[in-house]
């Protein structure tokens, strides 16, 4: 058994999909923009690697986490990448607002950033 898919809700996805692959580096492992469906995939990652689904929130209940989530200032979802400080940098160059710079804890280094599409986005250092 492995893990094949997970899922993050977003108000857009098509809109979703263009943030986190021209923004944040991710690539497509599908797209069907006629059935509103785009999966992700991390980046160099072969197709049978674990896909992101850029979720649409149409549906009710989703949409309530989603949005309880982000009132709550909690991250969907945690990112690893190896160094959170050159991430927090490009990012922000790159328009992305960040709750706050870099910090650490006794887990390491993390950041949490503002997806536009209804998330929050942690950040961790591997």
């Amino acid at each position: 058994m492995r893990l094949k898919m997970c899922s993050i809700h977003v108000q857009d996805p098509a809109a979703a999909h263009t943030f986190y692959t021209e923004t944040l580096g991710f690539e497509t492992l599908m797209a069907m923009p006629e059935y509103n469906l785009f999966i992700i995939k991390d980046p160099g990652a072969d197709q049978g690697s674990v896909g992101l689904l850029l979720e649409p929130s149409d549906n009710p209940i989703a949409a309530d986490y989603m949005n309880a989530l982000h009132k709550a200032g909690l991250p969907a979802i945690v990112f690893g990448v190896p160094d959170v400080h050159a991430e927090y940098e490009r990012l922000t160059k790159a328009g992305v607002t960040f709750r706050g710079g870099p910090a650490e804890d006794p887990s390491g280094i993390s950041a949490v950033f503002d997806d536009g599409c209804g998330n929050f986005i942690q950040l961790h250092q591997d």
